[in-house]
């Protein structure tokens, strides 16, 4: 069965970390692109951060560039997304999805979504 599980969500204090994992499997990572999105109340679900699958290249969000980093570990079939410097402005349900490849800023063209995992940003 092909799934993708979200986890490493939580509260956080304004300036503080979380990594997220996103966790593959009934599919061989290596021949897909992942991305990280994510959706406030009220608000469209909108793409953070994304990893292509054969060269690694990576995109990012403008609002999260530079304190964001996505990469892969293939051999433990997962991709993480560490956030830094978080704002209240990140708090959101962040999900993980797959693409063949490459990456694409079309959400529509991503499968096999996870179930979410929630950031709140608070002090």
């Amino acid at each position: 069965q092909v799934q993708l599980v979200e986890s490493g969500g939580g509260l956080v204090q304004p300036g503080g970390s979380l990594r997220l994992s996103c966790a593959a499997s009934g599919f061989n990572l290596d021949h897909y692109a992942i991305g990280w999105f994510r959706q406030a109340p009220g608000k469209e679900r909108e793409g953070v951060s994304c990893i292509s699958s054969s060269d690694g290249r990576t995109y990012y969000a403008d609002s999260v560039k530079g304190r964001f980093t996505i990469s892969r570990f293939n051999a433990k079939n997962t991709v993480y997304l560490q956030m830094n410097r978080l704002t209240p402005g990140a708090a959101a349900v962040y999900y993980c999805a797959k693409r063949p490849f490459t990456c694409t800023t079309n959400l529509l063209n991503f499968d096999s979504w996870g179930q979410g995992t929630q950031v709140t940003v608070s002090s």
